[in-house]
This record gives structure tokens, sequence and C-alpha cells, in this order.
């Protein structure tokens, strides 16, 4: 990027998101948002999880798909943080390591018809494919958020969206909208059809 000034670094950066987003997968993006309508509608959660800075992601990701998408006539979305509750998470790290904090919460709680929503920019952090894998021998359907070559998230996951890009900052901006795009879509299709 053009570090000459800061506006061009700004319009490089911009460009740069733009074709991140652009580069998701259209057929995962709507697999997607398949999936966590179906689970909402079936009563299952969706459950996220993420380190760093994807680990704030997830949590945004939960409010906005619980209270964004609320509608009259419509079942709430469920969603659970595997990142929030630092006492369990913390006891997992402490006695099982910390590659298993996220799995063994799956082996706890996940059930056939939840979703988990795995999100890792490098698609290798060794807690997130060991969530992925525990979240598919559970029959949860996994939708993996990956960025630079999508590691082995993208090539696990049911829904892989994969952000071609190979900077941090790019890779977490578009992941964070592709949420806020799924969310705000779930929220349109449900105000259209309030009951």
């Amino acid at each position: 990027m053009d570090a000459s000034s800061i506006v061009s670094y700004r319009n490089d950066y911009a460009a740069q998101l733009a074709t991140a987003l652009r580069s998701v997968s259209d057929a995962a993006l709507e697999q997607a948002c398949i999936e966590i309508e179906k689970a909402a509608n079936g009563g299952a959660r969706i459950y996220v999880a993420g380190n760093g800075g994807s680990a704030a992601i997830a949590d945004h990701l939960c409010c906005d798909l619980t209270k964004g998408t609320h509608a009259i006539g419509h079942p709430v979305i469920r969603t659970h943080s595997l990142v929030s509750n630092v006492a369990l998470y913390s006891a997992i790290a402490n006695d099982y390591g910390f590659e298993k904090v996220f799995a063994t919460q799956l082996d706890f709680f996940g059930e056939r018809g939840d979703v988990l929503i795995a999100i890792s920019s490098s698609g290798n952090s060794a807690n997130i494919v060991n969530a992925a894998a525990a979240a598919q021998a559970a029959g949860v359907f996994v939708v993996g958020m990956s960025g630079f070559s999508g590691g082995r998230l993208a090539e696990m996951a049911d829904a892989a969206i994969h952000v071609a890009a190979d900077n941090y900052g790019i890779v977490e901006d578009a992941h964070q909208a592709v949420m806020h795009i799924i969310a705000q879509f779930i929220a349109a299709r449900r105000d259209a059809n309030a009951v």
C-alpha cells in the first residue's frame, strides 16, 4: 500500500478491502445464511469462536445475530460465544490445553442441527481447527471464516467464507463486514415477513 500519505494509504486500503469482500464465495455466503436461519427456526444454537481480534468479532456477531435480527413472529437466534465464559474457557485451557478450549465446549454443548461459526484469519489456529473437527463429529454445521490461503479451516468447513487477502486488518475488517451482511440480511428478511 502507498504510505506516501494517510489519504493514499486509506484509498489503497479501501480498494483492497472491497476486493477482499468480493472474493468471498457467493455459494458459501448463501449456505451460511440458510444454515443459520434453519438452526434458528429449529430452536438450535449458533456457536461462535475466534482468537484475538476474531474473538471480538465472535462476541459482536452474537450480539448482532440475536438482538439485531429480533423481529415479532420469528424465533430468537440463540447465539453463544465460546470465548465469553472466562471461567470455563480458562479452566479448560488450564486442565486440557489451550488447543482444546473450543472443542471441549462443543463436546459439552454442541448438538446435531447447531451451527459453529469458526473465525481464524490464518485458518490454521489449532483451537479453531479442533473446534471445527469436534463440531462436525457432533453433527454441527461449520461455517469457517478465514483469510490468507484459507488454511485447514477453509478445507474442512461446510461453508468456507474465505477472504482472499494477506493483510490481517483487511481480513478482520472483511470478516466483520460479512458478519454485518449476514445479520442485516436476515434482519431485513424477517422485517419484511414480520407477523
